[in-house]
């Protein structure tokens, strides 16, 4: 009897800390954009109106809601800074549009940075009117040339979640993320014509722990990069194309980069991309490695280059291809990779010559090319590892 009665009081304890605390969490609160000056008629510049918001929101002790009903606001460039004082949600309804032309060539627009517990959601569209832009864009000729900016920068952003929302027509890449920890994106959309230039889907570095899954990528560079400190990267159940594929790199163009590790996509397709599952580093590289990298039940349509590591990329020319790339590949698994090739060449791994690829093991690889130009094939230069190819070829390791 004495065991029962310790049992209840302990749970009564329990309920009365549960009341408490709840007792003493402040509720929700909604700060609705309009109530700060903001006017959805696509032509006012709403920046004043929105930081006033966030920064109202963000010294909320308890769960804020930033509301940006439906309606069309124009938006300059504007960060959201904290650290806030409580979960916040960024709600959009309607639509957050960019202004036209390059901006004030700082690189960015819409910028999240340094905070905890951060929710993007709502449905609505970050409209970037990269078509305003894109024909300034000519690097490949002009070392000059403007820098246009990032439609939605994440920079040090903490145990959050992006969820439900469009980034259409960006100038340059869609989202970049930054110095991030535990960041989930889940059902986004991400949409650019195919002939837009350097419109990156979604761009990672110095990060860990991001999740990309159930997501629409169709843009008109890599649907999804991973740069330099990319680590416990888990891309699943995405949707590329068109766009140049999913790459790891490029990597070993500056000194010190730090090293991308534990890679996996799986459960995704891509469709008439430039390049399938591609991992690049440039020729003449600095040293950094690539390690544990796992490809698992892709299908290919109508891709070209499907499977490809290119450890000589160089793509406007004028490289220094004398010396071997100096980043190490190893560990990488290519798993039951399915579907057609545009290329003739459906696997190549043209690896270093000074540091070789190692461990690189391909299987239940069914990809099958179509073209004038007899079967697929398989390049293998400079790799150590196995494969068990059914179409494509084979790679004598």
């Amino acid at each position: 009897m004495a065991s029962i009665l310790s049992f209840t009081t302990f749970c009564l304890s329990l309920l009365l800390t549960a009341l408490v605390v709840m007792a003493r969490s402040p509720p929700s609160k909604i700060y609705d954009v309009r109530k700060f000056g903001a006017v959805p008629d696509g032509r006012t510049d709403n920046r004043k109106a929105f930081l006033k918001t966030f920064n109202e929101a963000c010294q909320y002790k308890g769960q804020s809601h930033v509301v940006i009903p439906k309606g069309t606001f124009l938006v300059s460039i504007v960060e959201f800074v904290g650290p806030c004082r409580g979960p916040i949600n960024f709600y959009l309804r309607g639509v957050i549009k960019a202004g036209a032309g390059i901006g004030n060539g700082k690189g960015r627009w819409i910028t999240f940075r340094h905070i905890n517990r951060l929710t993007v959601t709502g449905g609505g569209t970050f409209d970037g009117q990269g078509e305003t832009a894109w024909h300034h864009n000519d690097c490949s000729q002009n070392p000059n040339c403007p820098s246009l900016p990032i439609s939605i920068r994440f920079d040090f952003v903490r145990n959050s979640l992006v969820s439900g929302i469009t980034s259409l027509n960006s100038k340059n890449f869609h989202i970049n993320v930054m110095g991030c920890t535990n960041l989930r994106f889940k059902g986004i959309r991400i949409i650019a014509p195919s002939e837009s230039p350097n419109t990156d889907g979604i761009h990672i570095g110095l990060s860990s722990k991001i999740l990309i899954s159930k997501s629409i990528i169709a843009t008109g560079d890599d649907c999804i990069s991973m740069g330099p400190g990319s680590r416990k990267i888990h891309v699943r159940g995405v949707w590329c194309g068109p766009g140049h594929g999913i790459s790891i790199g490029s990597l070993g163009k500056y000194p010190d980069e730090d090293d991308v590790s534990d890679i996996t996509v799986k459960d995704s397709v891509l469709q008439g991309t430039e390049n399938g599952l591609r991992i690049k580093s440039w020729a003449s590289s600095h040293e950094c490695k690539v390690f544990n990298v796992l490809y698992q039940n892709i299908i290919m349509k109508d891709v070209n280059n499907p499977i490809f590591i290119d450890q000589q990329y160089c793509p406007s020319g004028g490289c220094d291809n004398s010396k071997a790339s100096s980043v190490q590949i190893h560990n990488v698994r290519f798993q039951k990779i399915l579907g057609t090739s545009k290329s003739k060449e459906v696997v190549k791994l043209r690896c270093s010559s000074r540091y070789p690829c190692r461990n690189i093991k391909l299987s239940n690889i069914d990809i099958s090319y179509r073209g004038p130009h007899g079967p697929g094939e398989s390049v293998c230069l400079n790799v150590n590892g196995r494969s068990t190819l059914q179409k494509g070829g084979s790679c004598a390791f």
